[in-house]
């Protein structure tokens, strides 16, 4: 098995444990708090990485350039945006649904391209993304009455409107993040993938750390009391996320994105599993198919 798989599964682990214990927090602070502390709590364990591959290991550093810094900062705004609309969308469904919805991610990429930037999209390329959005149509009409009506109008809710636009920025951090990474390879004497990711998350994290702290400041300053006082889960959620990110950045440096992203739908097992023996709650069987019916989609628009 290569070496990107197994790191890729890793991060999916890691992943599911991070978004696991945001839910939670989610319930003692808000959703910027929630969202804040993966990052702020995320940047000593990132620079400790950094450190180690540097200091210890004897890695030299790479020396960014203006597409390592564009690349970098678009793709760390965008994962703020798609936290934050992740963790919110946690208020209104179960933590497996709401997870579900950011796997469109890929189809969405396809979708996009096709409209704004005229690449051609083949028919399974179409029936892909077809698959998916009557996948986020169900798990939107799970919980009512199911009718030919209810599922056209599902799409437009509004939880299927921040689920959507959470996969649209996930999809565009991780290209950006491989395209920041990849960046960085001409200044070292040869590719680094570990090297290349840990200099990538470190400069990332503390772009995030420091535009959503002047944002707590500035607009929500309450919430630094609420982090505060949550200081130990906070910690846990900083390091299983540093470290799951570190697996996405290096998985992202060895392989395509889309195909990576294939590969971390295994997070979907993880996550089925929080929802049930974690957090008790209970799956009806449209909402599986839902879920079931979005990874099918993402899974088929990539091996096409």
């Amino acid at each position: 098995m290569e070496t990107w798989v197994l790191i890729t599964v890793a991060a999916a682990f890691l992943q599911n444990v991070r978004s696991a214990m945001q839910k939670h927090l989610k319930g003692v602070m808000g959703t910027t708090g929630a969202t804040f502390v993966r990052f702020g709590f995320g940047l000593p364990f990132a620079l400790f990485y950094l450190f180690v591959l540097w200091q210890v290991v004897g890695r030299p550093l790479p020396v960014p350039n203006g597409t390592f810094f564009l690349w970098a900062v678009i793709g760390g705004l965008a994962q703020i945006a798609a936290t934050f609309l992740l963790v919110h969308l946690f208020s209104f469904r179960n933590f497996a649904v709401g997870t579900a919805y950011s796997r469109t991610e890929p189809a969405q990429a396809a979708l996009f391209g096709l409209i704004f930037l005229g690449e051609r999209a083949s028919e399974g390329t179409l029936v892909a993304i077809a698959i998916s959005v009557v996948g986020v149509m169900l798990i939107s009409v799970a919980r009512t009455t199911l009718s030919p009506r209810s599922l056209v109008t599902s799409v437009f809710s509004r939880t299927a409107g921040i689920g959507l636009l959470s996969g649209t920025f996930f999809g565009l951090s991780a290209v950006a993040y491989r395209s920041a990474s990849l960046a960085l390879a001409p200044s070292l004497p040869a590719p680094d993938y570990m090297m290349q990711a840990s200099f990538t998350l470190g400069f990332v994290i503390l772009l995030q750390t420091v535009v959503m702290l002047i944002w707590i400041v500035a607009r929500e300053p309450g919430e630094l009391k609420l982090i505060a006082a949550a200081w130990k889960p906070a910690v846990v959620v900083g390091f299983v996320g540093a470290s799951a990110s570190f697996g996405w950045f290096m998985a992202m440096t060895l392989q395509q994105a889309a195909i990576v992203k294939v590969v971390a739908q295994v997070e979907m097992l993880f996550t089925f599993a929080s929802s049930f023996f974690i957090f008790r709650e209970w799956i009806n069987r449209l909402e599986l198919l839902g879920c079931l019916l979005i990874v099918l989609g993402v899974v088929t628009l990539v091996l096409i």
